[in-house]
C-alpha cells in the first residue's frame, strides 16, 4: 500500500522537471512513510512512496525487470499470487524478492496488459515499457485504490494517487467544473469519472490508459473488466458457498509480513469479517471499534458480543468531536470537498489502529454487492408500482400531484407521501437516485445562482446513474440498482471514504467482500436471494447463522453515522 505519481511527456522526450516530481511525491508521504524512489528516462519520470506490507527488507519501487524493459510504481495489494509465480517461473523468469510488485514486472514482460486479467486484489498502477514505448495506467476492478490524471499547460501528462499530489505539478489551480459542482451537491462526493476541477480525471475502476510516447493527445480510457450480468442461477446451497467464498476472500488478505488486524463495528459485514479472520489465524486478532456517547448511534455492545465470542483482542475508542479534525485535517485528507459524515469516525479508527498494526480488514462493500441498504426494498417496492401505471400516468398525472404536495415533516406518517409521488413520477433510476442524493433537484436548484444554473446547461447528476444502467439495461431492476451503486457509491463515496482516512495515517485497509470473484459470483444469484421480503443481505445471512449471534445478523440496519449534531 504506497503513493505513486509520475510526469509524461505527450511531445516528444524531453527532460522531466525534478523539482515538480519531488513536490508530487512529497505531497504523498502520508501514503509510504517506509520509503521514496524516483525513476527518470528520456520522456518520462516516475516517483513512489512505500508502505513496506510483505518483503519489508526489499521491494522498493519504482522497480524495473533485470533487462530494464519494464518499470512498475504501483499502490495496492495482490492476492493468491503464488500460482501466477509459479507459472512465471517455469516461463524462464527468475524472482529476486517475495513481493508482489515484482510479480507485475515480470507478468507485464511476459503478457504485456493482458497481466491485469490474473491480477486478484487492489491495485492503482504506471507501467512503463520501453520497447513499445508506451506508458499503461490501470485501475482495480471495484475501485478500492485511486488514480489521478491531467494534462499540463506545458503538454505532459501527471499522474498520481491523490488530487492535491497531482495539482502539484500544476503552476495554477484548474478551475471548478460546474457538472462536477452539481454532482457534488447531489451525492456528496464527486463520482468518477470527474473530479471537481475542470480538466482533472479520475481513472475508473476497472479501466485501462495507454499512451504511447509522442502520442500528442490523450485518449479516452479503455475498459479492460465488468461485472458480468448473465442470466441469474440458484445454487444448490447458495448460503454454504458464501461462507465458503468468503471465508477464502479473508484468508487471502491474512498474508502480512506486519501486524495485521480488523475493524469491527457490530454490523454484520464487519462481524463476518471477523469471524472468519479469527478461525483462518487459530490466534487472537486486534479488533477496533469507535462509539459514540449518543446510543441511537453506538453499536459496540454488538461489537463485543462478536469480540467475546472470537476472543479477539478489542480495543473501543470513545469518538468526540474535534472542529480542527472535522474541518482542517479532513479537507487536506480528501483534496476535494466530500460530505460523508462517517468520515469522522472512519478517520478517528484509523488512527487508533495504526498504533498496533499496519493492516485492517475491513466489512466494506457488502452492502452494494448483496442489497444491505434500506432503500434497496423501497425500490424494489417502487419499481413493482411503475410498472403496472402507464408512463403517461406517472409523468403527467403523479408529477403536478408530487409537486403540489406539501413537505412531509409536520404530517402524520400515512401522509408523507412527497417523496414517493416524486419517485413514481419520474424513471427507476429518477426513484434510484431519491434514495441515494442527498438534496433533492429543487433544493440544488435553489442553491444555485442563475448564472450557474446557465453554465450547467440543463445538466443533472441523475446522469452519472442512468449512463452505468444503460450497460445493465437488460437485468432484473434490483441487479441493475445494485450494479449502479458499485459504479458510482461504492468507488466515489465508500472507498474514497476508507482509502483516504486509512491511508492518512499509513494504514492499508483491505476489503474481502470485494474480491472481484466473489463480486461476480454474487451478480449471478437471483435477486430474491438477496432481498427475501424485508430482508436485506439475506443470503449473506443465511451464511452467517453458524458463525455470528441473531441479536447481531438480524437487528435493523444502524449505518456508521456520528451524532453529527
Amino acid at each position: 500500500m504506497c503513493g505513486l505519481a509520475g510526469l509524461f511527456d505527450l511531445q516528444g522526450t524531453r527532460a522531466v522537471d525534478t523539482r515538480r516530481l519531488a513536490l508530487m511525491s512529497a505531497r504523498l508521504q502520508h501514503r509510504g512513510p517506509d520509503g521514496a524512489g524516483t525513476w527518470l528516462s528520456p520522456g518520462i519520470g516516475l516517483a513512489h512512496r512505500r508502505l513496506a506490507i510483505r518483503d519489508v527488507d526489499h521491494g522498493a519501487q519504482p522497480m524495473s525487470g533485470e533487462d530494464g524493459a519494464i518499470t512498475v510504481v504501483y499502490n495496492g495489494e495482490l492476492y493468491g499470487i503464488a500460482p501466477t509465480v509459479a507459472e512465471l517461473e517455469r516461463r524462464g523468469h527468475r524472482f529476486r524478492t517475495q513481493c508482489d510488485t515484482e510479480m507485475i514486472v515480470h507478468g507485464w514482460r511476459e503478457w504485456g496488459r493482458a497481466a491485469l486479467d490474473r491480477f486478484a486484489g487492489m491495485f492503482a498502477l504506471a507501467v512503463w515499457d520501453r520497447q513499445a514505448q508506451t506508458l499503461t495506467l490501470a485501475r482495480d476492478r471495484l475501485g478500492e485504490k485511486p488514480l489521478y490524471y491531467g494534462v499540463t499547460p506545458d503538454g505532459f501528462l501527471a499522474f498520481a494517487s491523490e488530487l492535491p499530489a497531482l495539482l502539484a505539478a500544476f503552476a495554477e489551480v484548474p478551475p471548478l467544473d460546474p457538472q462536477a459542482v452539481e454532482e457534488y451537491f447531489a451525492f456528496g462526493y464527486v463520482p468518477e469519472p470527474r473530479t471537481i476541477h475542470r480538466g482533472i480525471c479520475k481513472l475508473p475502476p476497472g479501466h485501462l490508459l495507454s499512451i504511447r510516447l509522442r502520442n500528442g493527445s490523450v485518449p479516452l480510457p479503455e475498459r479492460y473488466w465488468d461485472i458480468p450480468l448473465a442470466t441469474p442461477r440458484e445454487p444448490a446451497t447458495p448460503a454454504l458457498e458464501l461462507a465458503d467464498r468468503l471465508r477464502e476472500a479473508v484468508r487471502e488478505r491474512l498474508v502480512a509480513d506486519v501486524p495485521l488486524g480488523a475493524f469491527l463495528s457490530g454490523g454484520v459485514d464487519s462481524s463476518a469479517v471477523t469471524a472468519f479472520m479469527a478461525l483462518e489465524l487459530g490466534a487472537t486478532p486486534r479488533t477496533f471499534s469507535v462509539g459514540f456517547d449518543d446510543a441511537r448511534h453506538d453499536e459496540t455492545r454488538y461489537a463485543a458480543m462478536v469480540a467475546e465470542r472470537y476472543r479477539t483482542d478489542h480495543a473501543v475508542l470513545r469518538a468526540e468531536a474535534d472542529a480542527e479534525i472535522m474541518v482542517e485535517r479532513l479537507s487536506a485528507t480528501y483534496g476535494e470537498p466530500f460530505a460523508d459524515a462517517s468520515a469522522v469516525p472512519t478517520w478517528l479508527l484509523c488512527r487508533e489502529a495504526k498504533r498496533h498494526v499496519t493492516v485492517a480488514l475491513s466489512g466494506d462493500g457488502a452492502d452494494e454487492v448483496f442489497a444491505g441498504y434500506r432503500r434497496h426494498a423501497f425500490f424494489r417496492q417502487e419499481e413493482r408500482v411503475r410498472s403496472l401505471l402507464p408512463d403517461s400516468f406517472r409523468s403527467h398525472l403523479l408529477g403536478p400531484l408530487a409537486a403540489a404536495w406539501p413537505r412531509g415533516d409536520g404530517l402524520p406518517r400515512p401522509l408523507r407521501a412527497k417523496a414517493t409521488l416524486e419517485s413514481l413520477a419520474g424513471d427507476a433510476m429518477a426513484g434510484l437516485f431519491r434514495g441515494m442524493t442527498l438534496l433533492p433537484p429543487a433544493e440544488r436548484q435553489a442553491l444555485f445562482s442563475g448564472d450557474f444554473r446557465q453554465a450547467l446547461g440543463g445538466y443533472g447528476a441523475v446522469e452519472v446513474l442512468r449512463g452505468h444502467a444503460a450497460r445493465a439495461a437488460h437485468t432484473d431492476p434490483l441487479t441493475r440498482a445494485l450494479y449502479v451503486e458499485t459504479k458510482v457509491l461504492l468507488p466515489g463515496g465508500m472507498l474514497t471514504k476508507v482509502d483516504r482516512a486509512s491511508m492518512a495515517h499509513g494504514l492499508e485497509v483491505r476489503a474481502p467482500f470485494l474480491d472481484h470473484r466473489l463480486v461476480e459470483w454474487a451478480f449471478t444469484l437471483p435477486s430474491h436471494l438477496k432481498l427475501a421480503g424485508g430482508t436485506g443481505k439475506a443470503v449473506l445471512k443465511w451464511a452467517l447463522e453458524p458463525y455470528l449471534p441473531r441479536e447481531v445478523l438480524y437487528r435493523p440496519k444502524q449505518g456508521f453515522s456520528p451524532p453529527l449534531a
